[in-house]
């Protein structure tokens, strides 16, 4: 017996696999679009990162200073003013995209019986 690999088996090899390739086509891959669950909890996750910042910051500032509970809640509603305030661009931010691909499928659309008629 020899180390080396036997030539025909080989090509016989790579023939069998070059003809399953070509039976399996890839699929189409979509895009990513963001489902309305995991806007819901971006946007969740931004309040509550903002409330615990405010929270955060005011409980701190209140034991520094002694005021125990009035700077808590003045930066607890100015961490919600900013949750709030990033939920907001992040709405904005997602309607842009959704507003981007509807104006993209409309130029297609538009574009696609244009190309039929010069066809004819």
């Amino acid at each position: 017996m020899s180390d080396q690999p036997d030539p025909d088996r080989l090509k016989a090899l790579e023939s069998r696999i070059d003809a399953l390739k070509q039976t399996q086509e890839d699929a189409p891959r979509k895009e990513y679009h963001h489902s309305m669950a995991s806007v819901a909890w971006r946007m969740v996750t931004e309040l509550v990162a903002g409330l615990g910042i405010g929270f955060g910051i005011g409980l701190g500032l209140d034991a520094v200073f002694g005021t125990k509970p009035f700077l808590m809640i003045i930066f607890l509603l100015v961490g919600f003013a900013a949750g709030i305030r990033v939920m907001i661009g992040t709405a904005q931010e997602l309607q842009e995209q959704r507003m981007k691909a509807a104006a993209a499928a409309d130029e297609t659309q538009a574009d696609e019986p244009a190309a039929e008629t010069t066809k004819d």
